[in-house]
């Protein structure tokens, strides 16, 4: 139950605007950060100063979405000491000093120490801004609001590449890195400034006064504490057991699988896209480039999503999503003409990127209000696990001179991944057999007042 929102000031799009353009700004220069490996790793290949080989990069890579792992998993127990806007702030300020790391490093080590350090403030900051929107959002415009964020991501990937095209060649692939640095200039200062502390956050540290006075002035219905976030490691542990209980106990894991499935895909291909695309034969420039395609296809792809989910359900959106990347990445497997193979690479982005945002959508509806905090955070932490092994994977068909083999390990992804949302559903009904309306009932429908 929530307590209702003040008269005069109603829970409209218009009123989760603030809080979303702040947050596509971070997500932004967090899309820009992840994709600028893969769009320089090329010019890095080459430059024997450095002393990178495709297994080492692979490896590094792998290291980034480790650090992401450790850091999506760690902001959730520091938000309850500091609050969601400070550790904005802080993941901001790491993934830039860790850009400012891999620019001045002189060895594959150092450089990936510092993609280690970025891929720690990387990590916290999804998950965060995520819950942010999603806490601000009006329920039948979550999943539109989600798909909104994301394109920020490829926005920032298409910068990112658009700098490995042009600043790279004529100015060397560390001053990509330096480019890194601008989030803690210019993002920073404005979320310490603008963002709105989170409600349930307040309410959780005991700030029930501060906690309405947010809530009214963006329209929120007041939080109870049911929605509040459990505090302390007790709380935290309680959080995580609920996960597990009858409703959604085969539920959970059928959802971590695709989470590990989809964030596989995601930091597989934007790491390694243009490397396998020159090992099949095309060239430097038109390597990278697919890279700033894809992901102007992955903007598309959350307009799309977020709209069509809003109508039919994250769950369903979610497994055509997998299985039409699957599709994709089978056809990019074939050495099409360049035009077509522009063309595949673009609707594969539509699908790609998608696919794992919907998988979010779904668990923002498959969890209690009490509960779903603990349930995005550890959705998106497991996850990471996948977003380690996409990279180590195609490192290591890379240095065994089987690049073409990504293809068909990302088009296998994508069918499991397809599988698993499939049966979350299914799993939530038959642990729901016998109780009242479990939550799980709305995975399959269009969004009517709950969030999907």
């Amino acid at each position: 139950m929530t307590a209702p929102a003040p008269p005069g000031r109603p829970h409209t799009f218009r009123s989760v605007l603030p809080v979303l353009a702040l947050c596509w700004l971070a997500v932004f220069f967090d899309g820009m950060d992840v994709n600028i490996y893969g769009a320089v790793m090329p010019h890095m290949l080459d430059d024997p100063g450095l002393g990178l080989t495709a297994s080492s990069a692979g490896t590094i890579g792998s290291w980034t979405t480790f650090g992401m792992l450790i850091g999506a998993l760690t902001a959730g127990n520091l938000t309850d000491w500091l609050g969601r806007r400070p550790m904005l702030a802080g993941s901001v300020l790491l993934f830039s000093l860790g850009s400012a790391l891999c620019a001045a490093a002189g060895t594959p080590a150092l450089f990936g120490a510092g993609r280690f350090v970025a891929g720690l403030g990387l990590g916290g900051l999804m998950p965060l801004c995520l819950a942010m929107v999603m806490e601000f959002a009006p329920p039948r415009r979550a999943a539109l609001t989600t798909g909104l964020l994301m394109t920020s991501y490829h926005a920032g990937g298409m910068v990112a590449t658009g700098l490995g095209l042009t600043l790279a060649p004529a100015a060397g692939w560390r001053w990509v890195f330096w480019a890194g640095v601008l989030p803690a200039v210019v993002t920073v200062p404005l979320l310490l400034k603008l963002m709105p502390e989170s409600p349930g956050v307040l309410l959780a540290r005991g700030e029930r006064a501060k906690a309405d006075a947010v809530a009214d002035r963006y329209g929120l219905a007041r939080p109870t504490a049911v929605e509040a976030p459990a505090a302390g490691a007790k709380g935290r542990w309680d959080a995580v057991l609920a996960l597990f209980r009858p409703e959604s106990r085969w539920a959970t894991p059928l959802l971590w699988l695709a989470s590990f499935c989809g964030l596989l895909l995601v930091y597989g291909v934007t790491t390694w896209l243009p490397q396998m695309m020159r090992a099949s034969g095309y060239g430097l420039t038109s390597s990278v480039s697919f890279l700033m395609v894809i992901n102007a296809g992955g903007i598309v792809g959350m307009l799309i999503a977020g709209r069509t989910a809003d109508r039919f359900g994250a769950v369903r959106v979610s497994a055509i999503w997998f299985v039409l990347t699957a599709v994709g990445a089978l056809l990019l497997k074939s050495h099409l003409p360049l035009g077509w193979t522009y063309v595949v690479v673009a609707v594969t982005g539509v699908w790609l990127f998608s696919a794992q945002v919907m998988v979010y959508a779904a668990s923002n509806t498959l969890y209690r209000d009490s509960e779903r905090a603990a349930g995005l955070g550890w959705v998106t932490g497991v996850g990471r696990t996948g977003a380690v092994f996409g990279p180590w994977l195609g490192g290591a068909l890379a240095s065994s001179g089987n690049q073409s083999w990504g293809f068909t390990s990302f088009a296998l992804a994508g069918l499991l991944g397809a599988v698993a949302i499939v049966l979350v559903p299914v799993a939530a009904r038959l642990g729901g057999r016998g109780r009242t309306a479990p939550p799980a009932a709305q995975l399959t429908q269009p969004v009517k007042g709950n969030p999907a």
